[in-house]
């Protein structure tokens, strides 16, 4: 009963964090970690979702832009940035999880009540004179 309501207390925080993250924040996540990955994962994540750069930071889109190996580079002028993927992605999924967290987390929350409920219950079956 205690486990199951510590878990109860963690999926209910994730799940509620994952609804109120805006966008702006979800915005500096990927930024950070953007610049954290190396060239080939870059690389790999242009050409899979076909797209170039991250978002349009002057300077820096700019040099993702010349060094993309995207397919939309060569069918069209420009390509979608990969941030607004990103993002786009993000939104759906966070909104999600944390739906089907709180909707487990209340559903948690009706174990440990019937947990205390009927934790000290006697056996009908068990000797009435018996003391357990």
């Amino acid at each position: 009963m205690i486990i199951l309501g510590l878990v109860f207390i963690f999926q209910f925080g994730i799940s509620c964090s994952c609804l109120a993250i805006n966008r702006s924040k979800q915005t500096a996540v990927i930024n950070a970690s953007w610049w954290v990955m190396s060239n080939k994962t870059r690389d790999e994540l242009e050409r899979s979702l076909d797209c170039c750069g991250l978002f349009n930071l002057t300077t820096l889109y700019q040099q993702d832009y010349a060094f993309c190996t995207a397919i939309c580079k060569s069918r069209r002028p420009t390509c979608q940035m990969c941030g607004e993927k990103f993002l786009k992605h993000s939104d759906e999924a966070l909104k999600i999880l944390g739906g089907v967290g709180l909707f487990f987390s209340f559903t948690e929350i009706l174990g440990v009540w019937l947990a205390m409920r009927f934790r000290n219950q006697k056996d009908p079956r068990a000797n009435p004179s018996a003391f357990l």
